[in-house]
């Protein structure tokens, strides 16, 4: 039903918004396009959460307004019933496209441990009493001091009889965690208390449900998903090379992330710029120079689209996802280029500035990055999606109306990622 209705009131409401436009030249297209770019913005903002919801749906909210204020003379109620029947039709296609995914269960561990950040996410751990409610859990709450050594307490309470493992912090604290997970073959959870928590929101976790999170590690359902590795370390998101990462190894970046950036354009780009000293193989085989940035990521991300973009589908692919923005440096000159590989190098002639999972290093080249397929239990709360919120999203607006009219007549369902990896064949460019 949610597709039915998602399909009559999109197709009604762009009806009367292309009569308006035409009975009310020119007015009517101007009203027309600020209704286009509020429909996309809160669309935008259904599918987040946090702050990228709220300025989403704020943009969407002044451009419904703005719709309104041009139309305002003697086509108000033509107007309003358009926003109306745009907005219902996002929020029916949104909620026609969600998928909860039951997964697995398993038997609860006999000792969980948490380990815990009190300084990730501005302070979340403290500010949702993450030690009490682990406790009263009978989780074993571990808390990370100024100086310590995350591996090392991790090693040191699986040493102690540890049999399951979870992290409450950012996701490079969560790659060292869920690296140790994998390599002893333990369940793992992680808890949305850094600051954006991209891992977790791809996991299907809910990340505005912290304390909820606790639950996987008592009667949450298990999937087995990849780890991605460059030259042995492991990353859970991505590596970030170029623009950014040279910016983010500036002395104030922190404090300034945008203007350090921006000054780090010319620095490296511009006339006296230094340049870009890497090279890496393309899908087709052929050599290339550096672009402006290239992404390498733990599966493939959704890049380019309004709809899901910047998430990732699956997590258990067994491919890297490569993206390359800006002139490869051959001549031609491709905005945004991506595509799937089980392994990918890029080489250059001294130390590389990375960003891994957000953290400033140097990496000493080539630099070879690989997937490990398969190889992390991740259990979720049976409260949470499970599932990423990409994962049944289609690719552009043409493919969702086919496919909620495919769900509609009963012809297909949201479909669910699978709980297992795929083996690679060749590169995929996407």
């Amino acid at each position: 039903m949610t597709a039915i209705g998602a399909l009559v009131l999109g197709t009604g409401g762009l009806a009367l918004a292309a009569i308006e436009a035409v009975q009310e030249f020119p007015r009517g297209l101007i009203a027309l396009a600020c209704l286009i770019v509020g429909s996309s913005a809160a669309w935008y903002g259904l599918l987040r959460t946090g702050t990228l919801r709220a300025v989403g749906l704020l943009v969407g909210l002044l451009g419904f307004v703005a719709a309104i204020v041009v139309l305002a003379s003697d086509r108000l109620l033509e107007v309003v019933l358009v926003v109306a029947a745009l907005v219902l039709s996002c929020a029916l296609a949104r909620a026609a496209f969600s998928l909860r995914v039951r997964l697995p269960s398993r038997p609860a561990p006999q000792r969980a441990v948490l380990f815990f950040n009190p300084k990730s996410g501005g302070g979340k751990a403290e500010k949702f009493s993450l030690a009490t409610e682990a406790r009263a859990r009978g989780i074993e709450p571990i808390e990370l001091a100024r100086g310590d050594d995350l591996e090392q307490l991790v090693r040191g309470a699986v040493a102690d009889g540890a049999d399951a493992l979870a992290m409450a912090g950012g996701d490079g604290s969560q790659a060292v965690v869920a690296a140790i997970a994998a390599e002893l073959d333990l369940p793992y959870a992680c808890i949305p208390a850094g600051t954006r928590n991209h891992f977790a929101l791809d996991l299907g976790v809910d990340r505005d449900d912290v304390v909820g999170a606790l639950d996987a590690l008592l009667d949450g359902g298990e999937r087995r998903v990849d780890l991605a590795e460059v030259n042995g370390r492991v990353f859970v998101n991505n590596v970030s090379l170029g623009l950014y990462a040279e910016a983010v190894q500036r002395r104030g970046y922190r404090d300034a992330k945008l203007r350090t950036l921006l000054d780090t354009v010319p620095a490296v780009l511009g006339p006296k710029g230094e340049g870009l000293d890497l090279r890496w193989t393309g899908p087709d085989g052929e050599e290339h120079a550096s672009g402006a940035v290239i992404l390498v990521s733990n599966n493939r991300y959704r890049l380019g689209n309004a709809v899901g973009s910047g998430t990732r589908p699956r997590m258990d692919e067994a491919l890297l996802g490569v993206t390359v923005m800006g002139d490869s440096g051959d001549g031609q000159r491709q905005p945004l280029r991506g595509w799937t590989a089980a392994a990918f190098e890029v080489d250059s002639d001294q130390a590389v500035a990375a960003g891994i999972d957000g953290e400033a290093v140097k990496l000493q080249p080539p630099l070879k990055f690989g997937i490990r397929a398969g190889v992390l239990r991740v259990r979720v709360a049976p409260q949470h999606p499970g599932a990423s919120p990409s994962a049944a999203l289609p690719d552009g607006p043409w493919a969702g109306v086919d496919a909620l009219w495919r769900i509609a007549i009963g012809r297909d369902s949201p479909s669910s990622p699978a709980t297992t990896s795929k083996t690679p064949t060749k590169p995929k460019e996407s």
